[in-house]
């Protein structure tokens, strides 16, 4: 039987992992902390995670991504941008 102080903690637990989601799902970089928990967020992820969040918006509609090897740029632009991008938008193709 749970008693009422594990009630507490379980809901405040899961009312965190809910804003969580919903920060995952309005943000790219929390949205990349949620699916790569592993992942350390340098000055230039929060730069190219802007421009993502741009493209969603509609704000521009082309990006080249131009930095050195193993900066994170084939993780980002090919596998975790077009899952967060379907994710927000499923008819998207």
């Amino acid at each position: 039987m749970i008693n009422q102080s594990e009630a507490a903690l379980q809901e405040q637990l899961i009312t965190e992992h809910l804003k969580s989601l919903d920060a995952a799902e309005k943000n790219f970089i929390p949205f990349v902390r949620h699916v790569w928990p592993e992942f350390i967020s340098g000055y230039h992820h929060k730069k190219i995670a802007k421009k993502f969040e741009d493209i969603r918006d509609g704000k521009i509609k082309r990006l080249i991504v131009n930095m050195p090897p193993r900066h994170t740029k084939s993780e980002f632009a090919s596998f975790l941008f077009p899952s967060w991008l379907v994710g927000n938008n499923p008819k998207l193709k």
